[in-house]
């Protein structure tokens, strides 16, 4: 990636699980630099500044109102997405959230309203897509390869991630369930591909009430279920295009793909989008062939959605995990919720522009 004129400053809030991802690959990128981090538990907190080097905060407001914080790196839960990023964003800081942008569309359009009125700058995961598996195969899509556009499938199944995670239960809770929790891996991949949703459909159900942690420290709790676990829908894109989504929490095995999108001269397999590689195969009638990487930043890692906003900023083009498609991707995500709550098919008022490939591949 190209290198601006001096690092962007950034703040973590929330030092929980997933900032592991991000700090490993904050330490390679040389156009962001880590210098302050705050956590409600402390220790937390402490631990990653002793391993970064940054500035342990008291708390958000403190961090915020930091010199040394240009922008602010959100890895705190759902629920408290668009709290902390319109306390950055009144401090005049720039935001790189993690996924959901918010809990819910009024949550969503605050953010986005207070970000232009002070000119400034939101990101949000998933950044997964600007690797090369996405990349290489939007390229693809975009090269015709595939000819016309027709149909794609999406699905993300599992058996609910209270197996593996000590703390699951905002899992479980609103602003959570697999179509939110891992939706936006999916529906950015799909936007990427086959740009933007004007309709949707579908259906769901929470076949269990209550839930059990299986590993940690409070194995063996057990805690309710307050959204549904199974969400199939049907998608309408822009250019007419169908796709079929299954986020589900309540699947023990499946041997299905992670996406795939059908034209009329060919057929696409793009790899699992909670990661940033992977195999792109093709095929044309005479069976599959792995295409070559074409596109896409190479050995990316959790943060080149942050990395990408900062160059974004110092090159004056926008940036790529924006929060317009954020906030489409969300709008989708809630749309699908109540076609199934109502049975019916509903419109998807929001929309926004397919963001500008990763050409290249870039290093």
């Amino acid at each position: 990636m190209g290198e601006p004129l001096k690092p962007l400053r950034v703040g973590i809030v929330g030092a929980g699980k997933i900032s592991g991802a991000y700090l490993s690959t904050l330490d390679r990128l040389t156009s962001v630099r880590l210098t302050a981090v705050t956590d409600l538990d402390r220790d937390r907190a402490r631990s990653v500044a002793e391993q970064t080097g940054a500035e342990p905060a008291p708390d958000v407001a403190a961090l915020v109102a930091r010199d040394d914080v240009d922008a602010v790196l959100n890895l705190t839960i759902p629920a408290a997405h668009a709290e902390v990023a319109l306390a950055a964003l009144g401090a005049g800081k720039h935001v790189y959230g993690e996924k959901p942008l918010a809990a819910n569309r009024k949550e969503a359009d605050a953010v986005l309203a207070a970000a232009r009125e002070a000119g400034l700058r939101v990101g949000c995961a998933p950044d997964t897509v600007l690797g090369t598996g996405t990349q290489t195969a939007r390229k693809a899509v975009d090269d015709g390869l595939i000819g016309r556009p027709v149909a794609a499938t999406a699905f993300m199944t599992g058996a609910g991630h209270e197996k593996w995670h000590p703390d699951p239960e905002f899992y479980y809770r609103p602003a959570g369930g697999p179509l939110l929790d891992m939706g936006p891996y999916y529906l950015s991949a799909l936007v990427h591909l086959l740009g933007p949703v004007v309709k949707v459909t579908g259906a769901s159900s929470r076949p269990r009430a209550e839930r059990t942690i299986g590993s940690g420290p409070r194995a063996g709790t057990v805690f309710p279920v307050e959204v549904d676990t199974h969400i199939t829908g049907v998608l309408e894109h822009v250019g007419g295009a169908l796709s079929t989504l299954i986020m589900s929490f309540d699947v023990r095995a499946a041997r299905l793909p992670r996406i795939e999108v059908h034209g009329t001269e060919a057929s696409l397999s793009v790899p699992d989008p909670n990661g940033f590689d992977g195999a792109v195969e093709l095929h044309r009638g005479d069976g599959w062939e792995t295409l070559p990487v074409s596109a896409g930043y190479r050995g990316a890692g959790r943060g080149v959605g942050l990395a990408d906003l900062a160059e974004a900023l110092a090159e004056g083009r926008p940036h790529r995990a924006s929060a317009d498609l954020a906030g489409h991707v969300l709008d989708v995500m809630l749309t699908l919720v109540e076609a199934a709550d109502q049975g019916r098919a509903l419109p998807v008022t929001s929309t926004c522009e397919r963001p500008t490939p990763v050409t290249g591949p870039a290093h």
